[in-house]
């Protein structure tokens, strides 16, 4: 299968999805963490209209996640907003038989339109919530693999620091391993 993991930057969906044998690449506009040959640093626009068979987006949350709405009012004065949700829609438009978008509970979902599932990282292997919301096409919505106990907020409770919205958008690694395991099939 053809993957493109787009706005990625860690690597963990292309890694998870080429550890079962996928020809899986990630794009975003910065380098990759892992400095792998199959990541695309560029406007991952650019490059959608491959033969993919698989996308999986996670277009930046900074102007739609509700975490932030106390900034919307400038954010839709100054037209930024609606750059990212436009940007969102060219992803879920994308000539891709399957989709999945990732990102926070955001106006994506009052916007263009609701979210086909809610997952936490604690439904996979992490003691962790984090509602992260999932627009799908043509996939199945994820199973929960490792349901665990001890659930923390420890992504909200990230003290402020330069690097802190690198660490907030890192795919979970258990959340990477399912999407590869049970719509690598699709």
């Amino acid at each position: 299968m053809r993957v493109l993991v787009a706005c990625e930057y860690s690597g963990r969906v292309r890694r998870a999805f080429r550890a079962l044998g996928h020809n899986a690449w990630s794009c975003d506009l910065l380098e990759s963490e892992d400095d792998d040959e199959f990541h695309i640093q560029d406007d991952v626009l650019k490059h959608i209209k491959g033969n993919w068979d698989l996308l999986i987006a996670h277009p930046p949350c900074t102007h739609l996640a509700v975490s932030g709405a106390r900034h919307f009012a400038a954010k839709k004065a100054s037209g930024i907003q609606q750059e990212a949700l436009e940007f969102v829609q060219k992803l879920m438009d994308a000539p891709v038989r399957l989709i999945a978008l990732e990102n926070p509970v955001s106006i994506i979902s009052s916007r263009i339109r609701k979210p086909d599932q809610i997952i936490h990282p604690w439904q996979f292997g992490h003691g962790e919530t984090k509602a992260t919301c999932l627009w799908l096409k043509g996939l199945p919505k994820l199973a929960p693999t490792n349901i665990v106990s001890g659930r923390e907020n420890r992504v909200h409770r990230m003290p402020p620091s330069p690097d802190r919205w690198k660490e907030r958008s890192r795919t979970y690694q258990g959340i990477a391993n399912a999407m590869a395991q049970q719509w690598g099939t699709e």
